[in-house]
């Protein structure tokens, strides 16, 4: 037997190092350590300890409190453990080993599945679909069946006192254990565990301080926003109701993936780049045409109505008294945006300039095809886990029955997926485990979903050029995708049947063999346009942006509430007090987050984009009746007078950077770190830091290309480049240029 020492555990750990706090892998395998020779205040120094090897010892259980926060791959192989529950402080563990330990049993697999919960690799094994079921299937299943239980033969005290409750959780617990049936018996042990533990749990929510009711609205809420959304919206009268923004869909038979196309191709427009017009402080007002939109969308855009002008927004601004004393509303927003950008980093506006335009979604490869709309991109994430570098150049884009990466540096496009009859809205990255077998640990591996008019998910790994699986997500067309990116495996999807759903796709094996299970129903009104999730509680919040607004989702899994759930409440804005029989702004077709706070968001109609606090907002009581709240608005940013829809914006938190496309193919870009936040006393929305123009690409066969909707944007972190897609089946790509 060896005594742990801080010097024993320097020379075991690396990087070799002076500072326990600095080692990331540490072997203290064939050791013959027992429980009592770990000490807890001494381990718990390693702060960055990413990897432990404990194998070929005689531990029977873990001290418990031991904290390793950055723990992700523990081996514990070849021991004597037999009390898993003491692992449980581990809970960032994602890997683990368990094998030649005699005594753990089935049921002890399954509580380690529900005490780590970031478990993912058990034994070599992807589990991650099995562990997300019981932490949240098999535990809702059980929870039902202990609430019958309580309702048929318990109540509670009266009067409640300590001593009353003590008895009845006893009874309770006891009495739950041996009714509740559920399971295979070679699971029983883990049934009556988790039975107790939820039993326990349901028992203290009753018995927990509810909250005060709601008030029907608060002064915040009321300086916020000058006016409610009102519980029935006022239907535009002269629109023609056969008009929607949905898709019209024919039924198609699935066909087969394509094979692959695996070499790289490079498929240009040639162009003449005029020189931009520099932009940067004047203000763009971009008439509207005459002409209805000839824009293909999703679905027919609204029908042409009458609009106000810019100069109609600003009408009311001289009221006087207005003039002289400004609110203490706008006072406080004022102090509020420049708090808010004090949190941006401290980055300078960048010089972008054309770089390539492609046409890779042409059908049949046409160089003639200036119809297929293109809907969606995003980069590739950095790689998190390796030293690699180059991932952010990669970008994916979808569009008609294809879907492409591209090395945005070289043209190149390096890798294309053609699905026939599909068309494809959405497709979002994710990072997975994949598990190699044969005692190798599991490495990461960047996967794509994609998705569209056939309500398939399509699960593609680039890298290895495959496309492994597809999954039914919905019987009608999949607006958009969304992964929550601290847990990899969970996937939004949206579809035209109004519901979001939450899925575990789980990782993979070398064999690509993987399994998907859902975990939540989200009933919403209509069409989900946009889903974020705020970056400080991605997996508790859900923002989606609908037709009829923009509406929070508590997605938080493992609780009381059920897997189908309804809204939490509606986020409303300004604007709204504007409708009116020809105007409708409730549509929400752009939606991201800038900072960890500041949201960017833009309602269809209407001439600005809007940033606004999500804590702020969030902190108001919504309204009771209609459960509603106000947008904090920090400022307005001015954008194109365009009716076109879906033309989607984007950030780079990165970088300080908003963008959004218009219908002539411009881009509007906002560095937020520099707006002039002077434009606020004025009440007028502040200008952009620069209008890149179109960049007039040059085809044979048609000549100067006019320019298009931008349907959607992208950049990659440090934004080197910025990518946008058009309604014309054009891929643009933007490059910063070196600062001189």
């Amino acid at each position: 037997m060896v005594k742990i020492t801080e010097k024993l555990l320097l020379e075991k750990g690396s990087p070799k190092t002076n500072k326990l706090e600095q080692i990331k892998t540490l072997n203290l395998s064939l050791l013959g350590l027992k429980p009592r020779d770990l000490p807890v205040g001494l381990l718990s120094r390693l702060r960055s300890l990413e990897r432990w090897d404990l194998s070929g010892n005689r531990l029977d259980e873990l001290p418990k409190n031991l904290e390793l926060p950055a723990l992700c791959y523990l081996d514990l192989s070849d021991n004597q453990m037999e009390d898993v529950t003491t692992l449980e402080s581990l809970s960032s563990l994602e890997e683990l080993k368990m094998e030649d330990n005699l005594y753990i049993t089935v049921s002890d697999n399954y509580k380690l599945m529900v005490l780590l919960p970031n478990l993912r690799i058990h034994n070599g094994k992807d589990v991650s679909t099995n562990a997300n079921h019981l932490r949240f299937v098999y535990s809702e299943n059980l929870r039902t069946r202990i609430i019958a239980v309580w309702e048929k033969s318990f109540s509670l005290p009266d009067p409640i006192t300590a001593e009353k409750l003590s008895a009845l959780e006893k009874i309770f617990v006891k009495t739950a254990r041996q009714q509740v049936k559920y399971g295979p018996n070679s699971v029983s042990d883990f049934t009556k565990w988790r039975v107790e533990i939820i039993a326990k749990e349901y028992l203290r929510s009753l018995t927990e301080p509810k909250e005060e009711p709601e008030s029907k609205g608060s002064p915040d809420t009321k300086e916020n926003c000058a006016v409610s959304m009102p519980t029935k919206r006022k239907q535009p009268v002269l629109v023609d109701t056969s008009i929607s923004l949905t898709p019209r869909k024919k039924p198609r038979s699935d066909l087969p993936v394509s094979p692959v196309e695996a070499r790289p191709r490079k498929s240009c427009l040639s162009r003449r780049l005029q020189t931009p017009t520099q932009t940067g402080a004047v203000r763009m007002s971009p008439r509207k045409t005459s002409r209805p939109p000839s824009t293909p969308t999703r679905g027919p855009a609204r029908a042409e109505a009458p609009r106000r002008g810019p100069e109609v927004r600003q009408a009311k601004e001289d009221d006087g008294a207005g003039i002289k004393q400004r609110s203490r509303t706008e006072l406080q927003r004022d102090a509020d945006l420049l708090s808010s950008l004090k949190s941006c980093s401290k980055t300078q506006p960048v010089c972008l300039k054309p770089l390539h335009v492609l046409q890779c979604h042409s059908k049949q490869d046409s160089s003639e095809d200036f119809s297929t709309q293109l809907w969606a991109c995003a980069f590739q994430p950095l790689p998190d886990y390796t030293g690699a570098g180059g991932g952010s150049r990669l970008v994916a884009t979808c569009g008609g029955d294809s879907l492409c990466v591209i090395d945005c540096e070289t043209g190149m496009v390096m890798k294309k997926y053609k699905v026939p009859g599909e068309e494809f809205f959405s497709l979002s990255w994710s990072t997975v485990l994949m598990s190699r077998g044969g005692g190798a640990s599991a490495q990461h591996c960047s996967i794509l979903a994609a998705g569209g008019k056939r309500g398939l998910v399509k699960l593609i790994h680039p890298r290895n050029n495959v496309a492994y699986g597809e999954f039914r997500a919905s019987r009608k067309a999949l607006s958009v995708l969304r992964f929550n990116h601290h847990q990899g495996n969970f996937l939004f999807t949206g579809s035209y049947d109004k519901k979001i759903v939450l899925w575990d796709i789980g990782g993979v094996d070398s064999q690509y063999n993987y399994k998907v299970v859902q975990l939540l129903v989200l009933e919403i009104s209509t069409t989900p346009l946009h889903i974020c999730l705020p970056p400080t509680s991605p997996s508790s919040h859900l923002l989606t942006a609908c037709e009829d607004g923009l509406h929070c989702y508590n997605t938080l899994l493992g609780t009381n509430n059920t897997t189908k759930r309804t809204e939490e409440m509606e986020i409303t804005f300004p604007i709204y007090k504007k409708e009116d029989k020809y105007h409708d702004f409730h549509t929400i077709d752009g939606l991201s987050f800038l900072t960890d706070d500041i949201v960017a968001s833009k309602n269809y109609m209407h001439c600005s984009i809007y940033l606004w606090s999500w804590s702020r907002t969030k902190a108001q009581r919504p309204d009771r009746k209609d459960r509603t709240v106000c947008a904090v608005v920090l400022a307005e940013l001015q954008w194109a007078n365009t009716e076109i829809p879906y033309l989607a914006l984007n950030t780079c938190p990165g970088q300080a950077y908003v963008v959004c496309g218009d219908d002539k193919g411009r881009l509007w870009t906002y560095h937020v770190s520099s707006l002039h936040t002077n434009s606020l006393h004025t009440g007028k929305p502040i200008l952009p830091t620069e209008v890149l123009e179109w960049p007039t690409p040059v085809s044979k066969d048609q000549g100067q290309v006019e320019g298009p909707s931008i349907n959607s944007v992208a950049m990659d972190p440090e934004l080197h480049f910025l990518v946008a897609l058009s309604d014309k089946n054009m891929v643009i790509v933007w490059k910063r240029e070196a600062s001189s």
